[in-house]
Formats: structure tokens, C-alpha cells, sequence
């Protein structure tokens, strides 16, 4: 089971949110365009391991200047806008887990976050991530990669950190496994 974030999540002071309820037409369409465009990747990664030729496929495939990947990054930046994509903040990072595991996504849950300048909590990767970097502003650097494509062998650790910038990244998690260690 998936141990839960150290801090006390706050709703995100970063924006006033949208309507979230779901009940809009556009925050329903929006909502189902994500689902579909992270889903047809995620159908695509099937069970392909979790590895750096995986990395290379993706940035291959879904290159950060391709049609798939402008349409994702658009559609983060739009649920971000509209309030229900990082329904929530602590510690300068707004997130929100859009995807359950064993939906949508295949059998990845599919997380956001939006940070600026920002170091997050350190934590594992029991089962791997694979993750998608959005630039916002300035130089941005997800722990040293820019824009596009990465991913995180089964059992990898780190402290998420963006520098130079602010920066979406969409993570996505084998069956949403992750454990937030504690540590610095």
C-alpha cells in the first residue's frame, strides 16, 4: 500500500480553482481528454520494463515537440487552470492524483505536480516511475533533466527538485506505489 505524503495537504494557493465538482461541461471535457491522452500513452508502455531504453523509447515515440506530448502538456496546463487537476499544496507544490491505479492510465496511477524552485519530499520507487516533464517558466530542471520524457527503474529513490524554474511533471506509478521515506 502506498504510504502517504509527510506533510498536511492545504488546497493549492497558487490559483483561485475553477468549479471542480465535475458538473461543467468544459472541466468534464477537459477531464476525459486527459484521461484519453495519458491513457493511449500508457496503452502504448504496456509492460515494456521500467528502464533507460524505455526513457529513450518514449522520448522517441512521444518527443516533447510532437503532437501527443503538446496535447498532454496542454491539457495539464488547462486542469491546473481549471482547478482539478492539483486540487491541493504543501510545502510551495501544488498536486493531485487525477488517475487511480488500474484505470484510465492501465495499471499506473497518474499524478501532477507544479513546482517552482522547489525540493519535494525524498521517496521511493517501489515499482518504478515514468515521468513527463512540462516547462512553465524560466530554465526549468526536474532533477537535472528538462523537458520530455523520463524514467525511474523499480526501487530508484530521490528528492523531486525543480531548479531554474518553474515546471509540471506528470508522474505516472505501477499500481500507485510509492513510500515517502522522511528523509532530508
Amino acid at each position: 500500500m502506498p504510504a502517504r505524503a509527510p506533510f498536511a495537504p492545504q488546497p493549492s494557493p497558487v490559483r483561485a480553482p475553477a468549479d471542480a465538482s465535475g458538473g461543467g461541461g468544459d472541466l468534464a471535457a477537459t477531464r476525459e481528454a486527459f484521461a484519453s491522452a495519458i491513457g493511449h500513452i500508457a496503452l502504448a508502455i504496456g509492460d515494456k520494463p521500467l528502464d533507460a531504453d524505455l526513457q529513450v523509447w518514449l522520448n522517441a515515440t512521444y518527443p516533447a515537440t510532437g503532437p501527443d506530448s503538446r496535447r498532454l502538456a496542454e491539457l495539464i496546463r488547462t486542469g491546473f487552470d481549471e482547478g482539478w487537476l492539483m486540487p491541493r499544496s504543501a510545502n510551495g507544490i501544488a498536486f493531485g492524483r487525477p488517475i487511480k491505479p488500474h484505470g484510465a492510465a492501465a495499471r499506473c496511477s497518474v499524478d501532477v505536480v507544479r513546482m517552482d524552485d522547489v525540493k519535494g519530499p525524498h521517496h521511493r520507487h517501489p515499482q518504478g516511475e515514468i515521468g513527463f516533464i512540462v516547462p512553465i517558466s524560466g530554465t526549468p530542471a526536474f532533477d537535472g533533466m528538462t523537458c520530455g520524457w523520463y524514467v525511474y527503474e523499480p526501487g530508484s529513490a530521490h528528492v523531486p527538485t525543480v531548479s531554474g524554474g518553474a515546471a509540471f511533471v506528470l508522474y505516472l506509478l505501477p499500481d500507485g506505489a510509492i513510500e515517502f521515506t522522511g528523509q532530508p
